[in-house]
């Protein structure tokens, strides 16, 4: 399998890198993207004699980068990811981008008869109808790189038929025991002091919140096809119980696993043929030295935006999806406090035009609108602090 791997300097990246090179028989990088974190180029290179293809953000360093590998093709910006998937020998696109830069390469992925392992949660949360009806029209295949999602998929591949409910699991980031009065002053330093995972910083801060649950609910009723009423949350301490399912003849079903995205990544990688475990349970509480907590709507509000966006989709998730990027960006800035990030996604949610079935480029505008609405918040809440 030829892979083209999109996000390569960051976490999942990283570690799809070492599930290639775990098995070199089976799988060969041909194409990968850094975006801004170039000084990995020269190591991945000199690791992978196939790639023929990367992708940096800056022209610049694109230009510097081809006088020094004259043998490989060197692209650069939003532009040159899309290129990469089409120029390449690849198989399948690997799209571990953070953000809505994810959504177009996913698409592209689709369009050009290319397998897609998907770690980017907002091609889903923005764009899940486009996604599904191009994976129909051109007969493509998606397989979900998220350790919940990974997770269910394994579940329904044993119980699709007794399935009443899926149920995700949560860390509940790394505020978990502080109270919503508590949360008022924490400082993005301590947002990014996750008790299980180690992410980047925009996931770390999307836990912290809970949004990064919210979209994985989005995520859940997209990939599966399952209403929101049938998608739940449990808070989970120790992230060894990566999701699970409540099955019609009455149990339980799940995988149990040490918080290692490795597992997952080579899941997708192998398209879902191979050998997995799941685990069947009566109640939570027979998993022994594994402990679970009711969720807690009041504690963690913005899951109901999941609601929002499965129930009426159209251009919500954009709206939700951008106005966080921006949020996020500005609370790890020190430009606005972290419960002002759920305050400027209600207020865009609630205030930006909705589109019921939009276009890509109706999709892309209303991205840019909210982009724009977003600022406007976060100079207000900025100048009130």
């Amino acid at each position: 399998m030829k892979i083209c791997l999109l996000g390569a300097s960051g976490s999942i990246g990283q570690q799809t890198i070492d599930v290639i090179n775990k098995n070199p028989k089976d799988f060969s990088l041909v194409a990968f993207s850094v975006g801004k974190r170039t000084r990995c180029i020269s190591y991945i290179l000199k690791k992978h004699k196939d790639v023929k293809h990367v992708c940096v953000q800056d022209r610049a360093k694109a230009r510097a980068y081809q006088k020094k590998y004259p043998n490989i093709k060197f692209h650069y910006g939003d532009e040159g990811l899309l290129e990469i998937i089409r120029e390449s020998s690849n198989d399948m696109v690997v799209n571990a981008l953070v953000g809505f830069v994810g959504l177009l390469p996913s698409i592209e992925a689709i369009k050009n008869h290319k397998k897609l392992a998907l770690a980017n949660k907002e091609s889903l949360v923005v764009g899940g109808d486009i996604i599904n009806s191009l994976l129909k029209e051109y007969n493509g295949e998606l397989y979900p790189i998220d350790s919940e999602h990974s997770a269910l998929w394994k579940c329904l591949k044993v119980d699709k038929d007794d399935v009443r409910r899926l149920i995700l699991t949560a860390s509940g980031g790394s505020f978990r025991n502080l109270t919503r009065e508590q949360l008022k002053d924490v400082t993005p330093e301590d947002a990014l002091k996750h008790p299980t995972w180690k992410m980047g910083a925009k996931i770390t801060i999307d836990s912290a919140t809970m949004v990064n649950k919210c979209f994985e609910i989005i995520e859940a009723g997209y990939l599966f096809n399952f209403d929101y009423d049938e998608i739940g949350v449990t808070l989970h301490d120790e992230s060894y119980l990566h999701s699970y399912v409540s099955l019609i003849s009455g149990g339980f079903r799940g995988e149990i696993s040490k918080p290692d995205m490795r597992n997952p990544i080579k899941f997708a990688l192998y398209e879902g043929n191979i050998p997995f475990k799941t685990s069947y349970f009566q109640k939570l509480d027979d998993l022994k030295g594994l402990h679970f907590h009711a969720f807690d709507l009041a504690r963690f509000p913005v899951i109901k935006f999941a609601k929002v966006v499965l129930d009426k989709k159209g251009t919500l998730g954009a709206i939700l999806n951008r106005s966080n990027e921006e949020a996020v960006r500005a609370f790890l800035n020190h430009q606005i406090k972290f419960l002002d990030i759920e305050r400027i996604i209600e207020q865009s949610l609630k205030n930006m035009r909705y589109i019921a079935n939009p276009s890509l480029e109706k999709i892309l505008i209303v991205d840019q609108e909210t982009k724009e609405y977003s600022h406007k918040l976060i100079k207000q809440l900025g100048e009130a602090r």
